[in-house]
């Protein structure tokens, strides 16, 4: 490896045209020295073609892929990645925007762990679609010191059992990329597999800095996550069975079990019926349905809805 790595910034766009110049001046202020920019477009409607056309030009160096056809997520990023030369890569959605030292910071954190170490991932600040911050991904105290669960190490159950990270503050290396062939292409969305098959062979390292602004608006997958019909469901049931043929340990099964009780929960007061199944399914599998998920099973497959005990959570946490 290189005195100075080459670290690929993958840029993946898809009708980002209100926030794409904050998000590809971010990348061209990077104080890392030794980088390559692969902008991938998947057949945006908005003008953003237009915008990433105006930076080549400015910046000969940046390169610019398209989809050929809108092929989603996984696909764009599968594009952009195997066009890369990077020893260290980042996926980069181009509705966030990096801060000035994050490539740095995190290359000097990479070159101090060993091999065995795949992923480095930190902390973000969140942001609105005016870009004001909106808070941060962990828990702080006052003082600034972290106040949350933020595990290095092998990090397999943590993965399974909750959502921990926030996806777009990891830089991976080449290699965990080259050993899975990329992101998988048949899923709507890329995190929970992406973290479930690389935590099970390389280890992950928390940087305990704020490296990313991650953009939350209305049109944020995240927002139409528990939506009847949708994809990402799907997938993340898909992500399930995967991980029960991965799973080693007893702890590991709890974790599993966990993530596969809040999944069925939430997929069965928002109306999707189908893969509340497929999660209880999962879940008897992995030693049996406690009585209350039994109940549960009974009014998902009698389709009773319940939704409205969701909101009144919801309501009362927030």
């Amino acid at each position: 490896m290189s005195p100075t790595p080459l670290v690929s910034i993958v840029c993946l766009c898809y009708n980002h045209a209100r926030f794409l110049r904050e998000a590809l001046d971010s990348v061209l202020a990077q104080t890392y020295p030794n980088m390559e920019v692969i902008v991938v477009d998947d057949c945006s409607t908005d003008g953003s073609v237009s915008i990433i056309r105006e930076y080549i030009a400015k910046h000969p160096h940046m390169q610019f892929v398209s989809t050929g056809h809108n092929r989603g997520n996984t696909a764009a990023f599968n594009i952009g990645w195997r066009a890369s030369h990077g020893d260290y890569i980042i996926d980069f959605a181009t509705d966030d925007v990096l801060l000035p030292e994050r490539v740095a910071q995190q290359v000097e954190a990479f070159e101090k762990l060993d091999q065995t170490h795949g992923v480095i991932y930190t902390d973000a600040v969140y942001i609105n679609d005016d870009s004001t911050p909106i808070g941060y991904h962990y828990r702080r105290r006052q003082d600034g010191q972290l106040d949350a669960y933020a595990p290095s190490g092998d990090v397999f159950s943590d993965l399974l059992g909750k959502y921990i990270i926030c996806p777009p503050t990891m830089m991976v290396r080449r290699r965990v990329f080259e050993a899975l062939n990329g992101y998988d292409e048949t899923l709507a969305y890329e995190d929970f597999d992406f973290w479930v098959r690389s935590s099970r062979i390389y280890k992950y390292f928390y940087l305990d800095r704020v490296t990313t602004k991650r953009r939350v608006h209305t049109s944020s997958l995240s927002q139409s996550w528990y939506k009847p019909g949708n994809k990402l469901l799907a997938s993340t049931v898909k992500v399930c069975r995967k991980a029960a043929g991965l799973v080693k340990t007893e702890q590991e099964r709890q974790a599993l079990a966990q993530r596969l009780k809040y999944e069925a929960r939430h997929a069965y007061l928002t109306g999707n019926f189908a893969e509340a199944g497929q999660f209880l399914d999962l879940l008897r599998q992995q030693g049996g349905i406690p009585v209350v998920y039994q109940f549960l099973e009974t009014l998902n497959r009698n389709r009773i809805r319940l939704g409205w005990l969701r909101k009144v959570y919801h309501y009362l946490k927030h």
